[in-house]
Formats: C-alpha cells, structure tokens, sequence
C-alpha cells in the first residue's frame, strides 16, 4: 500500500467501528453488540477504508481486531445485508461482492501484523475476517462456522476457498465450506485455525501483548515477512527465492539491519526504528 496520499484528508469519525491508537498499536472493534456485530454495508466499507489509511499513516505498528460483548462477529446483517441484497440487480451485487473481498485484501496487503482476538462466534464473514488475519488469538468460547452454503451461497467467499485450504489444509477447508459446521476452539486449535487458545476471557489481554510485542519489533522486517507470505502463496520455488534475495538485498540496507549488529556487538538490546 502506498503512503502517498491525495487531497483527502484523514477520517476523524468512523461512524460503524471503533478505533483507538495507543504507541503504534491500534485497536479496532466491531461495535454493534446487541447484534452480534453483525456486519452493515457501512461496517464493510469502513474496513476496506481504514486499512489503507492506516497504512498510510505510518505510524501503525500492529492492528488488533476484535468485537464487543459476548462474540467476534456473527457476519452480515441478516436483515440489512441479505434482506437488501435480493433487491439488486446483477451489477449492485457485484460491486457489494467486490467490496467485501477488498476488505480481505486491505487484511492481507496492509503492510502491518493483523491479529484477530475472537472470542464466541466468528461465523460467516466474521469467519473469513478472523482467517484473513495474520494472527488468531481465542478463547475457548470461540467457535468458527463458514456458513455459506447454509445460506444458499458458494462457500468460497471472501476469498475463503483461497485462504482457508492454505491454513487448514484443503481435507478440512472442504469440510468447513462445504458442510457450514461450526468448529469449536479445541478442533480449532487443532487444525491449525487458531493461532493461540486461552482460557476464557483471557482473548483482550494475550491479542494486545501480541500486538505490543509485535509493534516493539522490527517493523520494516515484518512488513516485508507478512508481503512474502501473501505473494509467495501461488509462485514457483524460483521465483519465491528470487524474491526472497531481492527483498534481502533490500533489508541488507536498512537502519534496523545495522541497528542490529550494533547491539550484538554492545551487548545491549537493538532499538529498532523500522526502516
């Protein structure tokens, strides 16, 4: 993502998420509890806008995403997303489609670590945000279900069919998409889906000291990591370790590859700028 801006000027207000800032970490939450957080057209574009702006702002080290109340996020507004959505024509869908899977790749393509604190249920596209994250962190409350088909729907939406055979494996993706069963956090953690299980309630504290201890080291380095993993997904060996050498080559360069060996060699910690 480019940090070059236009004549736009920073969003002040966003009107379906909360966010918060705090020393290089920021903290994103679905806010609509009463629903589950149930996701709006609003709360999607949201998503896909504030991803690139906070890339473009530089300051953002780590992203914590999360929901208020007792779950992560339930998935589209029954009501205000599939009720809506049978009144559109073929080119409204599209764009409303279009939409939703750029904000998987604003998850994917921001140059910053993206952890998912789940907790209850992360069903639907609240299945497919957690999965688009760099990071899972859950409790065992959490519970995972790809809920497409139940709805009459592909279940490779959202790019899912994409990113879910790459981190379950394509056995259990089938599963999952085809059959729309919800996955609990032991067979969650099992297969791979969840990063990091907690005890109960313990999902704000573990996502944040991740994200902390993420924001607190080499960004730059993580940022070229977290570009690798997405592009390397489809490419031949080959080419992956031609990429890889070029973007060391590049990193060969940096502040925080010198800043390195000046610690080793003082013996103290290195103070990493991130660039």
């Amino acid at each position: 993502m480019s940090p070059f801006t236009g004549s736009a000027s920073r969003t002040e207000e966003w009107r379906h998420l909360r966010l918060t800032l705090d020393d290089g970490v920021a903290t994103v939450t679905l806010a609509r509890p009463d629903r589950l957080n149930a996701l709006t057209f609003g709360a999607y574009a949201d998503l896909r806008d504030l991803l690139p702006e906070l890339a473009r702002d530089g300051s953002v080290r780590a992203l914590v995403l999360g929901g208020e109340g007792r779950s992560f996020c339930s998935g589209g507004d029954v009501d205000e997303i599939i009720g809506a959505t049978l009144a559109m024509d073929t080119g409204r869908l599209l764009d409303f489609n279009r939409m939703t899977g750029q904000v998987v790749r604003a998850v994917r393509e921001c140059p910053f670590p993206v952890i998912a604190a789940v907790h209850g249920v992360a069903a639907g596209a609240g299945a497919v945000l957690a999965l688009a994250a760099d990071f899972r962190v859950a409790d065992a409350t959490a519970r995972f279900a790809f809920l497409f088909t139940k709805v009459g729907l592909s279940g490779g939406d959202m790019g899912a069919a994409y990113l879910l055979p790459r981190v379950v494996g394509l056995g259990h993706a089938t599963r999952l998409l085809m059959l729309g069963e919800p996955v609990r956090a032991p067979e969650a953690e099992r297969i791979g889906l969840i990063s990091t299980l907690t005890e109960e309630g313990g999902v704000p504290e573990a996502a944040q000291a991740l994200a902390r201890r993420l924001a607190e080291g080499p960004a730059l380095a993580q940022a070229q990591t977290k570009a690798l993993l997405t592009a390397e997904l489809d490419m031949p060996l080959a080419a992956a370790v031609e990429l890889d050498a070029a973007t060391q080559a590049l990193l060969m360069n940096s502040a925080d590859y010198a800043e390195f060996h000046a610690a080793f060699t003082e013996k103290r910690s290195p103070e990493w700028q991130g660039r």
